[in-house]
């Protein structure tokens, strides 16, 4: 079974619902979507609310992955520059699979899902993305198509003397 993926789908309460439980549940397993340890919905929406703003005002597009039940498992957000001299590139944000659906290779097509989409925007040529380091998200990703290129030492206080590196990806289109 694989995913099935929508670029921009309709936001409706079913789907705004469905990112929340995903993007809490990522985060209560562990993953680096911007929260470190156990959170609840209530700590989550605001966040997202922020990338809804954003895509309604047409600075964000959201990637989402549905599996054979209609439920939301994954999801990407892309998130387009301001600066006239960084318009060439996106941004891909909050880039996640469901714990439950990991370890299936929903992680890979959800990164290939994105570069398809990418290829769709007008003047895109490449894909940046960042990610924590100490979780070999960098591998995954160079695994992908990303190459590393950069990384800003301890950069990401996960908690009190445990600082992490962020590492900046980047995949070409071309």
């Amino acid at each position: 079974m694989s995913l099935t993926f929508t670029l921009d789908p309709a936001v409706d309460p079913a789907l705004r619902d469905g990112v929340l439980d995903l993007w809490t549940d990522v985060s209560n397993a562990g993953g680096a979507v911007g929260f470190v340890g156990r959170v609840d919905r209530e700590t989550v929406r605001p966040e997202l609310l922020r990338h809804l703003s954003a895509m309604a005002e047409g600075r964000h597009r959201l990637l989402v992955g549905r599996d054979a039940a209609g439920e939301v498992a994954a999801t990407a957000f892309f998130s387009f520059n301001a600066h006239r001299l960084q318009k060439h590139w996106v941004w891909l944000y909050t880039v996640m699979v469901h714990p439950r659906h990991q370890g299936r290779g929903y992680g890979r097509d959800l990164l290939a899902a994105a570069a398809d989409a990418a290829r769709g925007f007008d003047g895109i040529e490449a894909i940046r993305l960042s990610c924590r380091g100490g979780l070999g998200l960098e591998d995954f990703y160079g695994s992908c198509g990303y190459k590393e290129v950069g990384r800003i030492p301890d950069a990401i206080r996960v908690a009190p003397g445990d600082d992490r590196d962020d590492v900046i990806m980047l995949l070409p289109l071309r």
